[in-house]
């Protein structure tokens, strides 16, 4: 009889243990603070910019960003376009605007084909990112195809990439129509000083017909651009076929590009 009033007193401490335990990790995990991740820029000769991301709002931009960035994607890049009183533009590995990143650049064995992502903005369907492009915002670029075809919504809106963009001043016509996924806790003052570089039409300006005088004449370097996650894994966006803007240029108006020796 005592034998057993022993095993159910230890039976009961183990109990009362387990339930101590659980209730502590439960209590733990629901104070716990999760911290946004923060994104290091070195700019050589300018400075240091640091910016609070926002996976809560794009998870799929920042999964994005993160990993480019981790991987050394953006080492060596540059500021390819700068526009004042507006934003400085980076993230091309062409630095010509046009360029953006691959599979291979996302993860190791990944083909070397170019990727797109989902825009994460209200126009597209992300009714919880209301974060405005107001001073020091950081937004993914993307591409505009509803200047050759106005049904092409679709396409210009899940067309972001590597390029991005910091505001140096508010600008109330991008809001909900482009994905904004962080913004600068450090070094705005970096980010004016870059804005302030002489600038010059691009070299293939007239060809393109693009008059906008924004070329750096020597374009500030990204040094090095790294994350701090905090132990937490954002996984690899979801990627998307890019919009092939010349085959659907031949199918729509009935081009047989074999004629052009294409």
């Amino acid at each position: 009889m005592k034998t057993k009033n022993i095993i159910w007193i230890i039976a009961l401490i183990l109990v009362i243990v387990l339930i101590a335990v659980l209730g502590y990790g439960y209590y733990k995990k629901a104070t716990m603070e999760v911290k946004n991740p923060i994104a290091t820029m070195e700019v050589e000769n300018f400075g240091t910019i640091k910016i609070e991301l926002y996976p809560e709002l794009a998870p799929q931009t920042v999964a994005n960003f993160v990993t480019l960035a981790n991987r050394g994607f953006y080492d060596g890049l540059t500021f390819h376009r700068v526009v004042k009183d507006f934003m400085i533009q980076g993230g091309d590995k062409e630095g010509t605007g046009k360029g953006s990143a691959t599979i291979a650049d996302l993860k190791d064995n990944g083909e070397d084909k170019e990727y797109t992502i989902k825009g994460e903005f209200i126009a597209n369907g992300m009714k919880n990112n209301k974060l405005k492009f107001d001073e020091g915002v950081i937004g993914m670029a993307r591409s505009d195809y509803t200047s050759y075809s106005p049904t092409l919504t679709e396409e210009s809106y899940n067309s972001g990439s590597s390029q991005f963009f910091i505001m140096t001043k508010s600008n109330t016509a991008l809001n909900g129509y482009y994905t904004s996924f962080g913004k600068v806790i450090e070094g705005l003052d970096v980010v004016h000083k870059i804005e302030e570089v002489e600038v010059k039409a691009a070299d293939d300006a007239q060809e393109s017909g693009n008059s906008e005088v924004s070329t750096p004449v020597n374009a500030p370097k990204i040094t090095s651009l790294k994350v701090e996650t905090y132990g937490t894994d954002y996984g690899l966006p979801e990627t998307l076929e890019p919009f092939d803007y010349m085959s659907w240029m031949y199918k729509t108006y009935g081009i047989d590009p074999t004629a052009l020796g294409q």
